[in-house]
């Protein structure tokens, strides 16, 4: 006998996942040092891994979008969670530099096909309620970040290393797909009769300018999430204990702001959110350029942070509204601009930082959120008609 799941229950789930998804990224991330001594590699090396995790992940939110097509959304994220709990679990043993480079490569298929389909589940379950829900999975996500990174930092001071904590992310991530596929959302959404279209009217443009929000906002986060610690140390000599609370500050403005953001941007218009938004994070980053003392850098980021929270959630959210029928599609393409953007953050501040300084690099995701401005008009044209949810084309 079939059992209907609430959409209640069905957001529970999926905001499972996206806690789940920050966990492990944020694991990964916080045990790079423990994996690059453990491994006997250098700083080239984990760059020239972490790029590869990029393109990887971009991979996967294009398998993502196959599967989603063929067998909906729910089984790309299970299948995504799966290859994220399976490459966190391998990374806890030691194996030798090539295995461990490939383990980190399947992981960023995990971690791109999980990107993409949670922001299919989202806008899915988000047309099922009525009702917008899209910060408030993306503030679990955030949240789940936070912890890990703590988490990581209890284990570290009790000598209970990096492994155990990636161990738990792994643990977690198949825990979500074991216990909540039936509560995730079954819908696809290619439409029979746009099968096979290869005008997809008007497509193209909602990915250009939802996907212009995506880039611009993942340059910032990218900038901020990479090197505020760095430039906080080197440029503004901040003691230990400082260093990290530019991305600390960064971290809760980002989780305050999608808390708050299912009941902001409905009230005030998605436009005049995203306007806001844009120019919250490029007075922030500014005031990092203009101000170089310790205490404006930190309002600095956190102001970065507001703006980031709002732009993410709203720009998915108006993709899949924009285009009903296949909004699975059209969101796997907008989630590939994510990785554009957090490569460019990282590699070209890196870049910047020799010949101009930190400080004049924080420049550049200034001139980005500045020159996104004029994609707000265009956004605001967007049609905003909920996602379909056809019963038929929705197995269980």
């Amino acid at each position: 006998m079939r059992t209907e799941v609430s959409g209640g229950r069905r957001a529970g789930w999926i905001g499972a996942g996206y806690a789940a998804q920050g966990f492990g990224y944020a694991a990964v991330v916080t045990a790079l040092p423990t994996f690059k001594e453990r491994q006997g590699i250098d700083d080239g090396f984990v760059s020239v891994i972490l790029l590869l995790v990029c393109v990887a992940a971009a991979g996967g939110s294009i398998l993502a979008d196959k599967a989603a097509a063929r067998w909906g959304s729910r089984y790309a994220l299970s299948g995504g969670l799966l290859a994220v709990a399976v490459g966190l679990g391998l990374t806890t043993f030691h194996t030798p530099t090539p295995i461990f480079t490939v383990i980190l490569i399947a992981y960023g298929i995990g971690l791109g096909a999980v990107d993409a389909s949670l922001s299919m589940q989202g806008v899915l379950v988000q047309a099922r309620l009525g009702r917008s829900v899209m910060s408030r999975l993306f503030a679990a996500y955030t949240a789940a970040a936070i912890t890990a990174a703590l988490l990581m930092s209890g284990f570290a001071a009790s000598g209970g290393g990096a492994a155990l904590a990636v161990g738990v992310a792994a643990v977690v991530a198949a825990g979500v797909v074991l216990g909540g596929f039936s509560s995730l959302e079954p819908a696809k959404t290619v439409m029979p009769e746009l099968v096979g279209d290869k005008r997809h009217d008007g497509t193209r443009h909602v990915v250009m300018v939802c996907g212009a929000f995506i880039f611009t906002a993942f340059l910032a986060d990218s900038a901020v999430s990479t090197w505020s610690s760095v430039y906080l140390d080197d440029t503004l000599l901040a003691s230990a204990a400082i260093v990290p609370l530019g991305y600390a500050a960064y971290q809760a403005a980002v989780l305050v702001s999608r808390l708050v953001g299912d009941h902001v941007v409905p009230r005030i218009g998605r436009g005049a959110a995203a306007v806001g938004s844009l120019l919250v994070c490029a007075v922030g980053c500014g005031i990092v350029v203009a101000i170089p003392a310790i205490v404006p850098a930190i309002i600095g980021f956190a102001l970065t942070g507001i703006g980031v929270g709002i732009l993410v959630p709203l720009a998915f959210s108006a993709a899949g509204e924009a285009t009903p029928g296949h909004s699975d599609e059209v969101i796997a393409r907008v989630n590939l601009f994510n990785y554009g953007g957090a490569l460019l953050g990282a590699v070209l501040l890196g870049a910047l930082s020799e010949p101009v300084g930190l400080r004049t690099a924080f420049l550049i995701p200034v001139i980005g959120l500045l020159a996104t401005l004029p994609v707000v008009r265009a956004l605001r044209g967007l049609p905003t008609t909920p996602a379909i949810l056809p019963p038929a084309t929705a197995p269980r």
